[in-house]
C-alpha cells in the first residue's frame, strides 16, 4: 500500500457552467446629472485599476443628463454611451453591460459614495465566484437615519425569502460575470431595482456569491432615491421570490389563513352555529397551497429550459 502524501491538494470548485475567466474587466458607471463629480470618479477608478494588474476598460453611460455629464466624462478620456432620454439606473447598466467587451463586469456609481479603494478586494474574490458584492457593513456607513428602518426591513424580508443571510441586497458596487447578467437580463428592471433583482436571482439559484465589507460615504450632490422606492423594492422582492421560490410565499400565507380558519371554526362549533366564513377560511389555505405548488412546478420547469 502506498503511503499517503504528507499533505493533500485543495482545489476551488466553480459551479456548473461557470468556467474560469481571464482577469479582464469592464467597469460600467451609470450617470444621470453627475457632471460635477463623474470625471473625478473616473480618475479615481482608473488609478486603482492601473495598480490592480487587471486588463480593464471604463464605460460611462449618460442616462439622458441635462447638465453636460457626457462631456465631463469624455474629458477623462474614456468611452461614453449617451442616451437622449432618461431610461433609469437599470436600463443604463444593461446598456453598458451589453456594450462591454470583457467577461467580468464591475459596476459603481458616479456620485462618490462607493470607495474605489475597495475595488481590489472585490477583484481578488472573482476567480471562485459568480458575483462579489461590496456590502455596506464597514466601519463608516453613512446612510440617512430616515432610510435605515426601510433598508433593514427589506434586507430581513429578502434574507428570509431567499433562505440565506443577505448582508446587502442593493449595493451599487459589485463584480459580476457578464454571462450571469445575460442569463437573467429578461428579469432585470430598468429602475433602481436592478441590483436587488440580480442579488435575489443569484441567491435563489445557487450561484456562488461572496460579500466583502466596504465603507459607504456621504453622497456628492442630491440623491435620486425617493420614499416611494421602498414600496417598489418590497413588491419587487416578493415578485422575484414568487418567480424563483414561490413556496416561500404561499406556504406561510396559507398557514396564517389556516390558523385563523381553525380558530373561527372552533368558535362556531362552541356557539353551535357554523358560518360560511369559517368554511371559506378552511378551504382558502388549501387553494393557496395548491396555487403555490403549481407555481413551484412551473418555476422548476422554467429554470430547466
Amino acid at each position: 500500500m502506498n503511503p499517503l502524501p504528507p499533505s493533500g491538494n485543495i482545489e476551488d470548485v466553480l459551479e456548473d457552467g461557470e468556467r474560469a475567466l481571464a482577469h479582464e474587466v469592464s467597469i460600467v458607471i451609470p450617470a444621470f446629472n453627475e457632471a460635477a463629480h463623474v470625471a473625478d470618479q473616473i480618475r479615481s477608478v482608473d488609478a486603482v485599476m492601473r495598480a490592480s494588474g487587471w486588463t480593464y476598460e471604463i464605460l460611462v453611460v449618460d442616462d439622458g443628463s441635462s447638465d453636460g455629464t457626457a462631456d465631463a466624462a469624455a474629458s477623462a478620456g474614456i468611452r461614453v454611451l449617451r442616451r437622449r432620454k432618461n431610461r433609469g439606473y437599470g436600463a443604463a447598466l444593461k446598456l453598458g453591460i451589453r456594450s462591454a467587451q470583457y467577461g467580468w463586469i464591475l459596476i459603481t456609481d458616479a456620485d462618490g459614495t462607493y470607495p474605489t479603494e475597495s475595488i481590489p478586494a472585490l477583484l481578488a474574490k472573482g476567480d471562485v465566484n459568480a458575483m462579489v458584492v461590496g456590502a455596506r457593513t464597514g466601519e463608516t456607513v453613512q446612510v440617512p437615519l430616515v432610510r435605515r428602518p426601510a433598508k433593514w426591513f427589506l434586507r430581513v424580508l429578502a434574507s428570509y425569502l431567499a433562505g440565506q443571510r443577505l448582508p446587502d441586497i442593493n449595493s451599487g458596487l459589485r463584480l459580476m460575470r457578464k454571462d450571469l447578467v445575460r442569463r437573467y437580463e429578461h428579469l432585470l428592471p430598468d429602475g433602481f431595482s436592478f441590483t436587488t433583482t440580480i442579488t435575489l436571482a443569484a441567491a435563489c439559484n445557487a450561484h456562488s456569491v461572496e460579500y466583502v465589507a466596504i465603507n459607504y460615504l456621504a453622497r456628492l450632490g442630491q440623491s435620486k432615491i425617493r420614499p416611494r422606492h421602498a414600496y417598489d423594492f418590497t413588491l419587487l422582492i416578493l415578485r422575484t421570490i414568487v418567480f424563483f421560490n414561490p413556496l416561500k410565499v404561499f406556504i406561510p400565507l396559507g398557514a396564517i389563513m389556516a390558523v385563523a380558519g381553525i380558530g373561527k371554526l372552533v368558535y362556531d362549533v362552541t356557539v353551535r352555529h357554523l358560518t360560511e366564513s369559517a368554511i371559506l377560511a378552511i378551504v382558502g389555505p388549501l387553494i393557496i397551497w395548491s396555487v403555490g405548488l403549481l407555481a413551484d412546478q412551473n418555476s422548476r420547469l422554467g429554470m430547466r429550459r
